[in-house]
């Protein structure tokens, strides 16, 4: 069963969520806030398995709610709520670690196979989506604090120093929006193998999951604006 605690400042929205949430056998809601502040208290007493999180909330938005949810160690993970496909707040939501974004006209069936995807782990954002989101908005937020010597060669960034050579060039081209497929296809390696890159490459640097990976990409310049 996956439990979901319901973000949003409007009351008839979140009723809405709610009753398609648990028209499902496999989710259960377990409770609603109506602002940040709310997502970060409900998420640590009720610690659901997925925070569906509005962005843009008065008192605290969702980006410091997603900020200050990641930073307690919960293993609750956020997924954003945003009106457009290319939005600044979802940026923002992203670095500050949601595991991906929906758009709020998502159909049913999208907002639910997000939830459940988030749930167990992946990210709920096309690659190619997260580059054009980066792509527009990477030069408009701070880049997480880099020195300039790492940010000068990637290759001497502390978070990149564990990864062997293939581990650093799948990171690249996770960057570059491949999907696994892709990166099989192109690398003529097995899928499977991808996969163990990919787990390997999130483990060794701390990355929650894919989108936070494509984004530790952009910060430590494998990958740039293109």
């Amino acid at each position: 069963m996956t439990t979901v605690l319901i973000v949003d400042d409007q009351p008839l929205q979140r009723f809405g969520f709610r009753m398609l949430l648990e028209s499902q056998d496999d989710m259960t809601v377990v409770g609603e806030g109506g602002n940040g502040t709310d997502a970060v208290r409900m998420t640590s007493g009720l610690r659901p398995d997925v925070v569906l999180m509005d962005i843009r909330m008065p008192d605290m938005d969702g980006i410091e709610a997603t900020r200050r949810i990641v930073a307690s160690g919960a293993h609750s993970r956020v997924l954003i709520l945003t009106t457009f496909d290319l939005d600044e707040y979802a940026y923002a939501g992203l670095r500050a670690g949601a595991s991906g974004f929906l758009i709020k006209d998502a159909l049913p069936e999208e907002l639910l196979s997000g939830i459940r995807a988030v749930a167990t782990g992946d990210a709920v954002v096309a690659p190619r989506l997260t580059r054009r989101l980066l792509d527009a908005f990477v030069d408009h937020l701070p880049s997480g604090g880099q020195d300039s010597e790492a940010s000068a060669d990637p290759a001497k960034h502390p978070l990149l120093s564990a990864l062997t050579d293939r581990e650093r060039q799948i990171l690249t081209v996770i960057g570059q929006g491949w999907t696994n497929a892709e990166i099989a296809a192109r690398l003529h390696l097995a899928e499977s193998t991808v996969k163990t890159h990919v787990g390997r490459i999130l483990a060794k640097t701390g990355a929650r999951d894919r989108v936070q990976a494509v984004i530790l990409a952009y910060d430590t310049k494998l990958v740039r604006p293109s």
